[in-house]
């Protein structure tokens, strides 16, 4: 059975920082993107950055600058680095996987196969 779990999410200040971890297991995901995406409330979940198993990265405009995507495939998890948080950052972050040979967009939500069930993230101001 394939899992993405995440941690690593809480409550910070603006300014602060917060490392998010994804564990992934049931399958290999060689050959996988593996990526983040979040949902604040009452919004549309978002692209937020992602990481080719040959080690190319994309962020998100709106995170570029302040968040960083590393990938350990050894182990299987990929961590998201925020820094400079802001509190339009507050959300609940996911973890998913997407076969790269299948996936046509990088950013797009559907083009996932796997998903986490979410770590919530919130910035006070």
């Amino acid at each position: 059975q394939v899992q993405l779990v995440e941690s690593g999410g809480g409550l910070v200040q603006a300014g602060g920082s917060l490392r998010l971890s994804c564990a992934a297991s049931g399958r290999t995901f060689i050959g996988y993107r593996m990526g983040w995406f979040r949902q604040a409330p009452g919004k549309e979940r978002e692209f937020v950055a992602t990481s080719w198993s040959g080690g190319s990265t994309r962020v998100a405009d709106s995170v570029k600058g302040r968040f960083t995507i590393s990938r350990d495939s050894a182990k299987i998890t990929v961590d998201l680095q925020m820094n400079s948080l802001k509190p339009e950052d507050t959300a609940v972050y996911y973890c998913a996987a997407a076969n790269q040979l299948r996936s046509m967009s990088w950013s797009r939500e559907s083009d996932y196969d796997y998903w986490g069930q979410g770590t919530q993230v919130t910035v006070s101001s």
